[in-house]
């Protein structure tokens, strides 16, 4: 396989239907959550175990088909889900998608920020236009959507929970600078607003992932990711399940006294070495 070949990676639509979790079927019964990304293969995951917690999914994203097609997977599985097409880059899009959810529901109870994306380059060789592509979704983005949370449960003194998915940013991972400043800034916000929002009853967490098999692994060199698996101790990735889970232990019932954290999921990896998105450099190899 070269480096432009697509690989088949993720989990199908059946694995995630049947995948075992360790969580009661009706854990999310009558709750509403929003899950952006939700067609990406993280996404999906969280939308897929939401749904089969008894909770109405609004899957949003850029592209209809998509959306459509994960929804219509997940009625013929008789799981409740909607889609909603935003660009969480736009403000006024995102005030129309929680305008509709409370219009059509009556409630919204956890949002999870899913929605992201960045591309591997030495950090020197950034274009103005590359840098503010990946800070304004994954930074301005996400924050976007908790504003427009955070204010509709205020006004209508709704509890709230919502968790952001993000990367590890405690140890060496090289290549993509810009997420690590974008994700870096997500963390701080989180901590602050934890704080700031608990008098208002929400609660705000990150998930911190590893190297998580997905086909977002396919903008990747095949190099890059053959070394993946070896970036943590226990030398495997991990996968989309393993954050879905993640998700709802830190948005459900069982995160009710939990907020303001960073949960890592990277099989031990921020505690072992480096990752590097775009090759090591020859200077760096000098030692092995």
């Amino acid at each position: 396989m070269n480096d432009h070949t697509t690989q088949k990676l993720g989990l199908s639509d059946d694995e995630l239907a049947s995948h075992q979790t360790v969580f009661a079927p009706d854990a999310l019964k009558g709750r509403v959550v929003i899950v952006t990304g939700g067609a990406g293969g993280i996404g999906r995951a969280i939308v897929f175990l939401f749904a089969r917690l008894g909770a109405h999914v609004i899957a949003v994203g850029r592209d209809s088909g998509k959306l459509d097609t994960l929804v219509g997977s997940l009625a013929s599985r008789g799981l409740q889900a909607s889609a909603h097409v935003a660009d969480i880059k736009e403000p006024d899009a995102i005030n129309a998608l929680f305008d509709a959810a409370w219009a059509a529901h009556g409630r919204v109870d956890i949002l999870v920020n899913s929605a992201g994306g960045q591309f591997p380059q030495a950090a020197i060789d950034f274009s103005i236009k590359g840098w503010n592509a990946v800070i304004n979704t994954n930074l301005n983005g996400t924050w976007y959507m908790m504003q427009a949370a955070a204010q509709r449960w205020r006004d209508r003194k709704h509890a709230g929970s919502i968790v952001n998915i993000v990367v590890v940013t405690s140890h060496g991972l090289y290549g993509i600078a810009h997420t690590i400043a974008a994700r870096s800034g997500v963390i701080g916000l989180s901590r602050a607003l934890a704080v700031e929002w608990a008098p208002l009853d929400i609660r705000v967490n990150c998930i911190a992932p590893g190297a998580i098999e997905t086909e977002g692994w396919n903008v990747y060199t095949e190099t890059a990711r053959a070394a993946y698996p070896r970036s943590n101790p226990m030398m495997r990735p991990g996968s989309p399940w393993d954050i879905a889970e993640a998700a709802v232990y830190l948005a459900g019932p069982s995160g009710k006294f939990i907020t303001g954290e960073t949960l890592t999921v990277d099989g031990g990896g921020q505690h072992w070495g480096e990752t590097w998105t775009t090759g090591k450099p020859d200077y760096f190899k000098g030692g092995e």
